[in-house]
């Protein structure tokens, strides 16, 4: 295929489109009743379609062979006209009657799929999650569920409506007409679908381009407005102008190479149309003017070209439309596909509630193959005691408490929580009995009381506020004008980072875990709001298993043990004046950020 713009890399894995099909059929034969109830409906109306110009043919010959207009009324049945009417009636009833009994049968099946897919993200690791691009993601989910409503339809009310009309017409146009009627029907039914599949599937291979470039140009759009603080602290609105732009360049040139495509294969099904309506009326012609054919077969054969010209016509377009779709489901699919990197194993049990000792045994850990992160790394923290890690940035200390979430599996080695092997427990009951405050917040775009009540949604709202004031955050809350009903703005950006940081503990406090995770919870705070969110923190971890990663050590002095991190390895470990009387590296990292601390801001100088 031809390439002339750079393309994101594409799906790991292409499903064929009979495959696509094939998942996606039980979803809607669980409402097979439904289904062959609406099938039943679509014949009705196709039986009453084709019946009316056969009625019409009647009446044109009553008028046509009558000598007056006495002999007229005489001739033409009343009765017939009023089956007309009811026949042109009962086209639109039965064409509502199929729409409303088939639409809880698409509107579940996308329900469901999509929920499917929603929970299957939510399952997948965190390395899929950081490696993917939300933009392009969503996008996918979006069209994906979509294109599922969109491919029910085109198949149930416009495909197979079709089908049965073409082969009713053509039923009737052999029995009625001479052969060479069928035969130029039929020859131009198969040049416009040949022509058509064609077509149709070289635009896909343009299509699948734009789907991929669209994306892009999406995830790039949204990459940048989430961190549209950045790109203000930069000045570098122009830059992302710019990028943006390069990404909807080579969109614009796809989405130009798609339109040339549709309009040849529009000129072609016009050409292929017009040959055979005119070939079918020279022929019909012919049979008025020898007398084989009376006026009303005339009519009859043009109303029968009619019916059967504008479904064709349409069948075009609905074929492409059914082919994106399936490329967009395929997508979809795709994501279902994916295999789940951390999974609950057949004899998975609950953790018991209760305190809860952990342990790490000589465990080995990289993210990738050739960069090894931690190395032979052993400690034990009792249950309702604190041990906190400390090391300088990238020693590994945040990988600790991702591990100890299951976020990702041990290479080697094993961590315990009451001498049971992580990976032996469900993520469901590991993740209930631990709790985080970390570096960064991040909130929902929703009300303060939303974001506390996370913690445990089933808590009421006396609950949330004991949180809250548990967490020294009651009284900020009363201050404001909507107090818990206060929305905090995407990602808490309403809120500062002791507010936010405050929110977090409430949260955590409300969840009540038997073990706390504080991931450097006061690194980005001044010294002020580090000591006042400091002794909250101590203050939540009295009685349960505590595990601390800290930059600043003044944070970590009253731990019942202090590990000290390098390059993935434990190089130290004890009590605060321990290390310090030993003099090692803890003592000089604590010497190194006195004198920091104890240096003249600039201002004073």
């Amino acid at each position: 295929m031809r390439r002339d713009i750079a393309l994101p890399a594409p799906p790991a894995q292409e499903r064929h489109d009979w495959q696509t099909l094939k998942t996606l059929f039980p979803y809607l034969w669980q409402w097979r009743g439904r289904i062959l109830l609406a099938l039943a409906c679509l014949i009705g109306a196709k039986l009453a379609n084709v019946s009316v110009p056969l009625i019409f043919k009647d009446i044109i010959d009553g008028f046509t062979t009558g000598k007056d207009a006495q002999q007229t009324l005489l001739v033409v049945p009343i009765a017939l006209v009023a089956v007309y009417g009811v026949l042109r009636f009962s086209v639109s009833l039965f064409t509502e009657l199929r729409e409303l009994i088939f639409a809880r049968v698409t509107q579940r099946a996308v329900r469901t799929i999509a929920l499917q897919v929603f929970e299957h993200l939510h399952n997948m690791s965190l390395r899929f999650h950081l490696e993917r691009q939300t933009g392009g993601l969503t996008r996918d989910i979006e069209r994906g569920t979509r294109a599922i409503g969109s491919l029910i339809s085109y198949t149930i009310y416009s495909i197979l409506p079709t089908l049965i009309e073409v082969a009713l017409v053509l039923g009737i146009l052999a029995a009625r007409y001479e052969p060479s009627f069928v035969l130029i029907a039929t020859g131009t039914l198969v040049v416009y679908v040949v022509f058509t599949v064609i077509l149709s599937n070289w635009r896909t291979i343009i299509r699948r381009e734009v789907n991929e470039l669209d994306s892009a140009a999406n995830t790039r759009a949204i990459d940048s407005l989430l961190n549209y603080e950045t790109v203000k602290y930069f000045n570098n609105e122009g830059w992302e102008k710019a990028r943006y732009d390069q990404h909807m360049l080579k969109l614009e040139t796809a989405q130009i190479r798609s339109q040339f495509s549709l309009s040849y294969l529009n000129m072609g099904q016009a050409a292929i149309i017009a040959v055979g309506v005119a070939l079918m009326m020279w022929r019909a012609a012919e049979g008025v003017a020898n007398g084989s054919m009376t006026v009303g077969d005339i009519v009859l054969v043009n109303a029968f070209l009619i019916q059967l010209y504008i479904p064709l016509n349409f069948l075009g377009v609905l074929y492409r439309e059914i082919r994106q779709s399936l490329t967009d489901i395929e997508r979809l699919f795709n994501l279902l596909g994916q295999n789940l990197e951390i999974q609950d194993g057949p004899d998975a049990r609950s953790l018991e509630s209760g305190p809860c000792a952990v342990r790490f045994d000589q465990v080995n850990f990289s993210y990738e193959e050739r960069r090894a992160i931690l190395h032979e790394v052993s400690f034990e923290i009792p249950a309702g005691h604190t041990v906190a890690v400390v090391g300088h940035s990238g020693s590994g200390k945040s990988t600790l408490a991702r591990l100890l979430f299951r976020f990702y599996d041990v290479n080697g080695g094993s961590i315990r929580i009451n001498g049971q092997d992580l990976r032996q427990l469900t993520q469901h009951s590991l993740r209930s009995a631990i709790g985080i405050v970390p570096q960064d917040t991040v909130l929902f775009n929703d009300t303060l009381a939303y974001n506390i009540q996370y913690g445990r949604p089933s808590a009421s709202m006396a609950e949330v506020e004991e949180a809250a004031r548990a967490a020294h955050l009651a009284e900020f809350i009363e201050r404001l004008p909507d107090g818990y009903n206060t929305r905090v703005g995407e990602r808490g950006l309403k809120l500062s980072g002791g507010e936010k940081q405050r929110v977090a503990i409430a949260r955590t406090l409300l969840k009540n875990p038997p073990i706390l995770i504080f991931d450097e919870a006061t690194s980005a705070l001044d010294s002020k709001t580090e000591k006042a969110i400091q002794a909250e923190l101590e203050q939540a971890a009295v009685g349960r298993t505590t595990l601390v990663i800290a930059h600043r050590l003044s944070t970590v002095m009253n731990a019942n043990e202090i590990l000290v991190l390098d390059a993935g390895r434990i190089v130290e470990r004890g009590t605060h004046r321990d290390l310090l009387e030993r003099g090692g590296v803890y003592a000089h990292m604590w010497a190194l950020q006195q004198q920091e601390n104890s240096m003249p801001a600039p201002d004073a100088v």
